[in-house]
């Protein structure tokens, strides 16, 4: 089986290849790593070798060449980065310097990160639609649910991957010792926008139990992010995301001050390519421990100052876990109760003709994330339960503006851009929603080049 990775010479390649071992339900001939970027190829293949994770994997091929990467693949992992991590620097920036959220997948900052991302993302459907034609792809470009509706205009066979809500769910079946191949659970969102609604064995719902628990609530990143009253308010278990609307005026105060995290991740990145060019023998342990810094810091603007991201928050498997269960389901098949939660499109369900859209208050071709079973036949939504009250509102007010976001990035239309910006919920002022969008096209050519035609 060849699975390609676009963005193959990205720092979290190790993650993906490391499932890839003795074991493995998936049995790799070749891993093909595509980037643009030939140095970083050829740093991250001998970070591979140096950490020993060449061995169970056929054969690794690094080009620069879209088509030779996708041409007769079986799979596609997306993770591409257009602008790099300095072009995420500038979506924080412009957006904080208003007192706007700046945040890579949520709100201003997200949309001009799919502003530049979209047509990259559909020359890749193009050429997969074109080269390799019974392929998936797993789509993991952020912002994720954006970027996978778009790509799905050209190519059918695209489905998001995030290992957010599944890594919560896991999580919270842990702190309830139930079995997660006998837990029947409820879950609807966007992408980084989403609510655990139940968790359900034999007809018991445990999940009123895991939020009246004073001692196993607070385990949750959630409750220790949004604080355990508001959960207890909601009666579900928000996607830890939510923390940045639910909390939006505190999360804004506090990134305004001191290194962003696109800002964090260029010193950081930039020193790691410096350092495992120089020393190669030695490139794998400098990933080691500079990945370490990387997981112990993420979100960090959620805990205090100080505050150590416990192990239990981290080590749920990852993205690559989730790439890994996708892809066996599909090859080898898995039994009917196996659910992972993709992001899947409204139509997707096996009784759509019957009982039509997923989310009736959602558009045809919207992308929302839910619990699915996967099999040799494909990807199969579980119809969710209704979506109603302040959630529904979320959700649609949210998706509308990533409709708008898609059409202005198709037609290089600014007064569609500013629209996207200007509805969104976490923002406050259409001027200042217009004077961000003019920053952005001034600041970073691959979005002026957008707006450009």
């Amino acid at each position: 089986m060849k699975l390609t990775l676009i963005g193959g010479g990205g720092f979290r390649v190790p993650h993906m290849a490391s499932v890839f071992q003795e074991g493995s339900s998936v049995r790799l001939s070749e891993l093909v790593l595509y980037d643009i970027d030939a140095e970083r190829l050829a740093t991250m293949r001998n970070v591979l070798e140096q950490l020993g994770l060449m061995g169970a994997i056929g054969k690794v091929t690094t080009t620069t060449s879209l088509e030779e990467a996708v041409r007769g693949t079986d799979y596609v992992f997306s993770a591409m980065r257009i602008s790099g991590a300095c072009g995420r620097v500038i979506d924080e920036r412009e957006a904080l310097d208003r007192g706007l959220l700046g945040q890579e997948t949520v709100g201003i900052a997200g949309y001009a990160y799919a502003f530049r991302q979209i047509p990259e993302a559909l020359r890749l459907a193009e050429a997969v639609r074109d080269l390799a034609p019974e392929a998936w792809i797993m789509n993991f470009t952020n912002p994720a649910g954006i970027i996978t509706q778009a790509m799905r205009r050209v190519f059918p066979k695209v489905v998001s991957i995030c290992d957010t809500p599944i890594g919560m769910v896991r999580r919270a079946m842990h702190l309830m010792e139930l079995d997660e191949a006998e837990v029947d659970f409820d879950y609807v969102g966007l992408n980084h926008l989403g609510w655990l609604r139940s968790m359900k064995v034999g007809g018991v719902d445990y999940l009123p139990k895991l939020l009246g628990d004073d001692e196993l609530l607070p385990q949750m990143e959630e409750a220790k992010e949004i604080g355990m009253d508001w959960i207890r308010a909601l009666g579900m278990m928000p996607n830890e995301y939510l923390f940045y609307y639910y909390k939006n005026r505190e999360v804004v105060a506090r990134l305004r001050e001191g290194e962003t995290r696109g800002e964090f991740l260029v010193r950081q990145q930039g020193d790691f390519y410096e350092g495992a060019a120089a020393d190669p023998e030695g490139s794998g342990e400098l990933w080691r421990r500079v990945n370490a810094e990387r997981d112990a810091t993420y979100m960090a603007e959620a805990r205090e100052e100080g505050e150590a991201r416990p192990l239990a928050d981290v080590d749920t498997g990852g993205y690559q876990r989730v790439a890994l269960e996708l892809m066996d389901g599909l090859t080898n098949g898995n039994p009917s109760n196996f659910q992972m939660i993709l992001g899947v499109g409204n139509t997707d369900a096996d009784d759509y003709a019957e009982n039509g859209l997923l989310v009736p208050e959602l558009r045809e071709d919207a992308i929302i994330e839910l619990p699915c079973t996967v099999d040799s036949d494909g990807i199969h939504p579980r119809r969710p339960g209704p979506v109603t009250g302040p959630p529904l509102g979320l959700m649609t007010a949210v998706k509308a503006c990533e409709e708008l976001v898609i059409d202005a990035a198709l037609a290089g239309d600014k007064t569609l851009a500013w629209k996207a910006l200007g509805h969104h919920p976490l923002v406050d002022s259409i001027d200042v929603a217009k004077d961000v969008l003019e920053a952005y096209i001034r600041a970073n050519p691959d979005i002026g080049r957008v707006f450009e035609r």
